[in-house]
C-alpha cells in the first residue's frame, strides 16, 4: 500500500473526507482492498457492534411506469410476468415475518400508478394498525412532496430511493429522457425535509461507469447526508437494451462499501442480493467490508421469481422460514450476529 494511500485512509477514519484525487486512487486501487475492508469493518463495529439488521422485504408489484435501460420490469419489457399483491396478500406476509422476528418491514415495487396514494397510505396505516412495534419502509420511486407526506403521516418513516449515478450525463445513458437526476436528486430532499430516514445508492459497474461517476456519487451522498446507503453490482437482465453489458465487480463493489462505511460511520448500509448473486459468499463478503444489513424476502413465493430486475437472483424459491434461517446461519458464519428490531440509524448527536 502506498504512502499516498495510506494518507487517504487516515483522513477518511478521521475526517469523513478526501480530495477527488486521492479517492480516484483509492477507488482504482485493488492493493489496499484488504487493508482497507479491515478499517471499514472496525469503523462499523465502534459504531453498530457485530449487529446485522434484518429486514423484511415484500416485493408487492412487478408493473412499473419506468423504461430504465438497465431494470428487468421496464415498461418496455413485454417479456416481465406482471403481478400485484392486494393489502391482505401484503398483511400475509407481513403475519409471516413477525412470527420470524422481523420488525422492519420494507415495501418495493415498480412506479405503478394502480397504487394510488390512497392505496398506500391504507395499506401502511393497515400495517401500523396490525403491527405498532414495526417499522415501515417505503420503496416505490418518485413521487410528490404532497405525495410523501401522505405515506409518512399514515406512519412510513423510511424511504429508499437510490439516485443510481449522481452525473446528468451518466444518468441520461442509462435512462430515458422522461427521467431526470435533477427531479430524483427533488424526491430525495424532499424526503428528508418531510422527516424520513432516508436511503439513497448507486449502481457500481453500470454501463459507460467511470471513477469519476462514483467520485460524483461520493459527493453527491456527502450532500444528502442519507441515513441508509444501499450500492450493488451491475447485474445484467436479459431483456433489456444492456443484455450484452458486462456485469458490475464484485471487488470493486467490496471496495465502495469499504469507502462508504469510512465516510459514513453512522449509516444503514445494506449487504445486497445482488452481491449474493454474483458470488456465493457476496453478501458474507459485503459485511466483512462494512455492511450492517441483510434483506430477507418475505414475498409470496409464487411471484419471486417475477421481481425480475436482474438475471440469476437468488432467493426465489425458498420458503420466508428458511430464508430467515439461511441468513442467521450466514452472518454468524462471517462473524457477525442477526437482529431483528427496527434497528435506527445510530447517528452522532453532532450529525443530528
Amino acid at each position: 500500500m502506498t504512502e499516498s494511500i495510506e494518507t487517504t485512509l487516515q483522513a477518511l477514519l478521521h475526517t469523513q473526507s478526501a480530495p477527488d484525487r486521492a479517492l480516484y486512487e483509492l477507488i482504482t486501487s485493488p492493493d489496499c482492498d484488504v487493508e482497507l475492508s479491515s478499517l471499514a469493518d472496525r469503523v462499523r463495529r465502534q459504531t453498530y457492534g457485530t449487529a446485522v439488521y434484518l429486514r423484511g422485504l415484500i416485493e408487492f408489484t412487478s408493473h412499473c411506469q419506468n423504461d430504465c435501460y438497465y431494470c428487468g420490469i421496464r415498461h418496455s419489457n413485454h417479456m416481465a410476468v406482471r403481478y400485484r399483491l392486494t393489502r391482505e396478500e401484503i398483511l400475509d406476509c407481513c403475519t409471516e415475518g413477525y412470527a420470524l422476528g422481523y420488525r422492519t418491514f420494507v415495501l418495493q415495487g415498480g412506479e405503478d400508478p394502480e397504487y394510488t396514494d390512497d392505496s398506500i397510505c391504507r395499506i401502511v396505516c393497515a400495517i401500523r394498525e396490525h403491527f405498532p412495534d414495526c417499522a415501515v419502509t417505503l420503496s416505490i420511486g418518485e413521487r410528490s412532496y404532497e405525495s410523501y407526506l401522505h405515506f409518512f403521516r399514515a406512519g412510513a418513516s423510511r424511504y429508499l430511493l437510490r439516485h443510481e449515478t449522481a452525473d446528468p450525463r451518466h444518468y441520461q445513458m442509462l435512462h430515458p429522457k422522461s427521467m431526470s437526476l435533477a427531479h430524483r436528486k427533488q424526491c430525495l430532499y424532499d424526503l428528508k425535509a418531510i422527516g424520513y430516514q432516508v436511503g439513497s445508492g448507486f449502481l457500481v459497474g453500470s454501463p459507460f461507469q467511470t471513477p469519476a461517476h462514483l467520485i460524483a456519487d461520493l459527493c453527491f451522498l456527502q450532500t444528502l447526508s442519507p441515513d441508509m446507503i444501499g450500492i450493488g453490482p451491475f447485474l445484467t437482465q436479459h431483456d433489456t437494451p444492456f443484455a450484452k453489458y458486462p456485469n458490475g465487480s464484485l471487488s470493486l463493489t467490496l471496495r465502495m462499501l469499504s469507502v462508504l462505511r469510512l465516510m459514513f460511520p453512522y449509516a444503514l448500509i445494506p449487504a445486497t442480493t445482488a452481491l449474493g448473486t454474483i458470488h456465493p459468499q457476496g453478501r458474507e463478503l459485503g459485511l466483512k467490508a462494512g455492511a450492517n444489513v441483510v434483506m430477507s424476502n418475505l414475498s409470496p413465493q409464487s411471484v419471486r421469481q417475477h421481481y425480475a430486475l436482474y438475471d440469476h437472483k437468488i432467493c426465489t424459491g425458498e420458503e420466508s422460514a428458511q430464508c430467515r434461517g439461511c441468513l442467521e446461519q450466514r452472518i454468524k458464519a462471517a462473524g457477525y450476529h442477526a437482529v431483528t428490531d427496527i434497528g435506527d440509524v445510530k447517528r452522532a448527536a453532532n450529525e443530528l
